[in-house]
């Protein structure tokens, strides 16, 4: 529904794309840039492995801005399928298939080639500023006007889409804005992933020397275990003799009268390290199964299928909440066990290690028995040394935690600036607008 006049806010007026400022326009994309696609991909070794960067549409990632990655080929692929090289800074996204559907948009880093299934878009810099028209496209949702099946972008409408068209100087103000978030983004990105491999190298190094300093490695004794070297005076225990090891409730849509449902985890709940409770389901309990299948802070929740072994920890988070038979509940049996470094050893075992599933076909096994799970064998330092591991760990992992956290906050902010920038919901201060240079976006 369009708005009236008196919806419409001082100095705006009404456009095909809502209200906008008096001095913004809209445009056909086709008019400010030039519209064309790429060419047939090579087939055949003999024309990879050359200098010249081919760009296809796995090439583009949902999270990255510029296309990170490409294949190379050879002068000879470049002349046998007449492809056409495309400068550095033009806008690229898919035109056919299912992945238009993730709306992916990306720009060239370097000049490349393209494949026949990417659009590209070379913006006329002197009336449209490439940063903001590669932002307006990312505010263009495509696949909203397309049907189910195998969808495709005719050249034609995609010259018809049209965008808002700011002076330049505010075309420049607001892809600076946009783009330092998204640096910022990125950059959390690279953090996270350093933090991951840290975190894969401290299990290495824990889960073989113990909690000591690197430095102080060649004065560990080690011993040779099956599941590894580990410090001498270290055990090796079956899980069945430290944990009470209890599967859940077979899943059941039966309402059984003057029983009331129940919360309940299930493998979909349960990550590496961590539980995602924001949304359980839920299942009817009888007193007696309550009391069975009632979870305490402290137990560990071991999946028995899909991803096999993925183990977290259940801390009492909420109150009166149990789990289905694809979950194994581990209770420890005494206070010499620290949970949480069981946790942490079933995560290295399985993902690092390559213990019980094998390192090449996790599939081999399709689920994890009650009695295959008793008889994974697991270390056992003295209960200090357990928490001290644990600890280390748990600091890394809240550090991610933060992170992500951090990450998903300025995804949120960009989308939001993305949208209210494009349609002039947000304006940015005169005064910053006239602070920009064309320099000032340069890489």
């Amino acid at each position: 529904m369009m708005p009236e006049r008196s919806d419409i806010p001082p100095g705006y007026r009404m456009t095909e794309l809502g209200p906008l400022p008096e001095e913004w326009r809209v445009v056909r994309l086709g008019e400010v840039a030039t519209i064309a696609s790429g060419g047939s991909a090579p087939q055949g070794n003999r024309y990879f492995g050359g200098p010249y960067p081919f760009v296809r549409v796995q090439h583009l990632d949902v999270d990255n801005d510029m296309v990170r990655r490409w294949d190379l080929i050879t002068d000879k692929a470049v002349k046998r399928y007449k492809l056409k090289l495309f400068p550095k800074g033009t806008i690229v996204f898919p035109k056919s298939g299912a992945a238009i559907r993730l709306e992916k948009r990306a720009m060239l880093p370097v000049d490349a080639y393209l494949v026949s299934h990417l659009c590209a878009v070379l913006p006329d810099e002197s009336r449209v500023l490439g940063l903001f028209a590669f932002y307006a496209l990312r505010n263009v949702r495509f696949a909203e006007t397309k049907a189910e099946g195998y969808p495709t972008l005719r050249l034609s409408e995609i010259k018809e889409t049209k965008i808002p068209l700011p002076p330049l100087p505010e075309q420049r103000a607001i892809a600076y804005v946009l783009r330092t978030v998204q640096e910022s983004k990125e950059a959390t990105e690279r953090v996270i992933t350093v933090l991951r491999e840290l975190k894969k190298s401290l299990m290495r190094h824990l889960f073989t020397y113990g909690p000591v300093p690197v430095d102080a490695i060649e004065r560990v004794e080690l011993q040779e275990t099956e599941i590894g070297p580990l410090p001498a005076h270290w055990r090796v225990v079956r899980l069945e003799e430290v944990f009470d090891i209890q599967q859940g409730k077979a899943l059941s849509r039966k309402k059984d009268k003057g029983l009331r449902p129940r919360p309940f985890l299930r493998t979909a709940n349960v990550f590496w390290g961590r539980l995602d409770l924001s949304n359980l389901d839920q299942m009817d309990f009888s007193e007696e199964e309550e009391k069975k299948y009632a979870l305490r802070p402290g137990d560990l929740l071991v999946c028995e299928g899909g991803d096999v072994g993925r183990t977290a920890i259940w801390e009492g988070q909420l109150k009166d909440v149990y789990y289905q038979n694809h979950l194994h509940r581990l209770r420890a049996k005494s206070q010499d066990v620290e949970p949480r470094f069981v946790m942490y050893w079933m995560q290295t075992a399985m993902t690092l290690l390559g213990l019980y599933l094998g390192t090449s076909n996790k599939t081999t096994i399709p689920n994890l028995s009650r009695s295959r799970l008793a008889s994974f064998a697991i270390p056992l330092p003295p209960l200090p040394e357990q928490q001290e591991i644990a600890r280390m760990l748990q600091a890394v992992d809240a550090r991610i935690e933060a992170e992500e956290k951090k990450k998903a906050a300025l995804e949120a902010l960009f989308k939001t600036l993305l949208h209210h920038l494009m349609t002039a919901k947000i304006r940015l201060p005169e005064e910053f607008v006239k602070g920009f240079s064309k320099e000032d976006l340069e890489p």
